[in-house]
């Protein structure tokens, strides 16, 4: 099952940095170590199985630029594979940056979905936003039982550990709560301009004669 979480957080990563711009390989490996390495450990061999799959299921292309005099066998040996996203590709994208159930907001998931959040719809985004600030909220709770049960049987520095373990996760929760905010006075503001413009619209007067 984990796995299968991790290809779908790779999926999406893969299709987001190519719609970005198209990519050799070896530059979707650094762009992507920069992405996910922030978050979890990145394996490059995971990369060419989950870019064979795209190919397979027609979510990118290869485009293999021709080099002038080269043979053509050994073209395709020298040349630099660069990967596109497909109409198809572009759909699959729009699919997963609408998805907002538990596997976006886990620690898995959550930096990447955040990585593409200006891709994102404003009611998603909050959704995700929400999740992950309820999923550490319920972290809190967990780690503050263990610290009351443990305190008087640990040594200081574990006590250390697990105290900057409890501030990490109490740090991230207050960056969520500004996100939020921020997010829901934007939706707000979004909908009394929308409002407002609709009414200036019903007002104004019509010209039946033309």
């Amino acid at each position: 099952m984990a796995a299968k979480k991790g290809a779908g957080v790779l999926e999406l990563a893969v299709l987001g940095l190519l719609h970005e711009s198209p990519m050799h390989g070896y530059e979707l490996r650094k762009r992507l170590n920069t992405l996910l390495g922030m978050f979890r450990a990145f394996s490059y061999g995971s990369l060419y199985p989950c870019l064979k799959q795209l190919l397979a299921n027609g979510l990118i292309m290869e485009d293999r630029p021709e080099q002038p005099n080269t043979p053509l066998a050994l073209q395709s040996r020298r040349s630099k594979i660069v990967y596109k996203l497909t109409a198809d590709g572009k759909e699959r994208l729009q699919q997963l940056l609408t998805e907002a159930g538990p596997a976006s907001w886990e620690d898995e998931g959550f930096g990447v979905h955040f990585a593409f959040f200006s891709h994102t719809r404003a009611d998603v985004r909050l959704r995700i936003l929400e999740g992950r600030r309820s999923r550490l909220e319920e972290r809190l709770e967990s780690v503050r039982a263990a610290l009351a049960r443990t305190r008087e049987r640990v040594d200081s520095y574990t006590l250390e550990l697990q105290n900057h373990g409890l501030e990490s996760v109490e740090r991230e929760v207050r960056w969520l709560n500004e996100l939020i905010g921020r997010e829901r006075a934007e939706q707000e503001q979004q909908a009394r301009q929308a409002k407002s413009a609709k009414r200036i619209d019903q007002d104004m007067p019509r010209d039946e004669g033309r």
